[in-house]
């Protein structure tokens, strides 16, 4: 029996189209996943639409949208920048989804019944995060560190609230034993940071009133909708069956990783494993924790006009020099900068002129001389281990710089070795050589550039034939 390998992105709000740093969270998690399945390994890969958000709500009623119709809209944009980016999900799970996702919500709800009570509160509310803030948790400023420069509403309202305080020491234990691995060490010290302050009991829902009827009802409470968090996570279980499919949910809980950035690490490393300690229920193994994009050298807002569409890049560079400048060019668990200037730099040196005429020069040469390319499964292991040792360190980026070496070599060796000046038999062998070689870098990019492995093993095997030009000159 193959082994199931879980793995998720974070579940993005849908209250605006996708930007250069969701394209950068699916193409990392979409990696490991075609990572896993070429282990031959069964993957199930989920994303999906954090849709009974406030910020939502907002949004529509700033759009003059119906809420539905702009959920909608929203959804199927995020849905077609995976299908662009070559980003295959087998679960797209929708928070708004009655059929499956609400039923499964009230269900979490049911279990963690005996750690909710109802209480009036007044806090300082971010919109943006879909979170009440302590004073001692704000900046300065007495704003939240995500979203600066916005001003945190003062909410009033009855809500129900989770006893988070009474998971504290047993979250830590989890988090210290390794039983949830965090990656980078970094972010599970600043986890284990957050919970050696105080920890406050959380609300977990909101009046109809503000959350404008929309969202999955409390059971057995009318008048409030469950709060975002509790919800959102939740699309994890709901989608792989739990509270509608017994059998799915078995087979695929618990994931093995959840990909998210670092801004919502305390969400999925503190409540999300309280909840479901207090349900009883299998904890995540890993949480994978990337960090953000600035836009030549500037944080990215829409205030600042530098929010990037990467459905633009695709359009002028492809959906493989987009992959390869997300997967090389960001530090896989550390903050990048993304720069067009430096996109025409990478994708002319690296892809056009290094990987692009490789295969075209040996494709040209070898067709010129009726050869047959093989595949070789030693030089293979030889860039797999490569590829291995580099994601066991969570460096894919490294892992690419690593390949692109070897590429740099049969480059050179090309030219020093000069089969066209060679006599036949002897030019054969280098030719054959190389195409050996190339196949099997080939091979080991599969993961990371799906389309222009396939067309590199396609044509450095069996009768050779002048090859495509991989990225044509911009």
């Amino acid at each position: 029996m193959k082994n199931k390998f879980y793995i998720t992105t974070a579940i993005p709000y849908l209250n605006a189209p996708p930007h250069i740093g969701h394209a950068f969270e699916f193409v990392l998690t979409d990696f490991i996943a075609r990572y896993h399945r070429l282990l031959g390994e069964e993957v199930l890969f989920l994303s999906g639409g954090d849709e009974n958000a406030v910020k939502n709500v907002q949004a529509a009623e700033k759009a003059g949208k119906p809420l539905q119709e702009f959920i909608d809209h929203h959804a199927s944009l995020f849905r077609g920048l995976a299908k662009n980016l070559n980003v295959h999900f087998d679960v797209f799970q929708r928070g708004s989804d009655q059929k499956n996702h609400f039923p499964s919500s009230q269900k979490f709800w049911e279990l963690c019944q005996k750690d909710i009570y109802k209480k009036d509160y007044e806090g300082l509310y971010c919109v943006g995060c879909e979170a009440f803030y302590t004073k001692i948790e704000l900046d300065e400023n007495g704003e939240c560190f995500e979203h600066p420069g916005k001003k945190l509403e003062t909410v009033a309202e009855t809500n129900y609230f989770f006893k988070l305080s009474k998971y504290r020491g047993q979250v830590i234990e989890k988090i210290r034993s390794g039983e949830i691995e965090i990656v980078p060490q970094t972010r599970k010290n600043e986890a284990l940071s957050f919970l050696e302050n105080d920890i406050y009991d959380i609300s977990i829902s909101r009046s109809n009133e503000r959350a404008k009827n929309w969202g999955v009802p409390v059971p057995g409470d009318d008048t409030q909708r469950i709060y975002v968090w509790f919800d959102a996570l939740n699309i994890y279980q709901s989608g792989v069956g739990f509270g509608w499919d017994d059998k799915k949910y078995e087979k695929w809980w618990p994931a093995d990783t959840h990909v998210i950035g670092k801004g919502i690490i305390r969400f999925h490393a503190i409540y999300w494993p309280a909840f479901l300690l207090s349900a009883g229920l299998k904890l995540p193994k890993k949480l994978f924790v990337h960090g953000y994009l600035t836009i030549n050298g500037k944080k990215m807002s829409k205030s600042v006009g530098n929010v990037i569409d990467p459905n633009n890049l695709i359009k002028k560079f492809g959906t493989d020099a987009v992959r390869y400048y997300l997967l090389r060019e960001i530090p896989t668990t550390d903050d990048g900068d993304f720069s067009e200037s430096r996109m025409h730099e990478i994708y002319q040196s690296d892809l056009s002129n290094e990987l692009g005429n490789l295969l075209l020069r040996l494709t040209t040469l070898g067709e010129k001389d009726g050869l047959n390319g093989v595949s070789n499964e030693d030089a293979f292991k030889k860039y797999q281990e490569v590829v291995d040792k580099n994601v066991t360190k969570s460096e894919f980026n490294i892992a690419l710089q690593d390949l692109w070496t070897e590429i740099k070599k049969l480059n050179k060796r090309l030219d020093e070795e000069a089969p066209w000046k060679k006599e036949a038999s002897e030019r054969t062998k280098v030719l054959e050589d190389l195409l050996t070689e190339l196949n099997a870098l080939g091979n080991a990019l599969r993961p990371f550039l799906p389309e222009t492995a396939e067309t590199i093993i396609k044509s450095t095997q069996g009768k050779i034939k002048k090859a495509p030009v991989l990225f044509p000159r911009l």
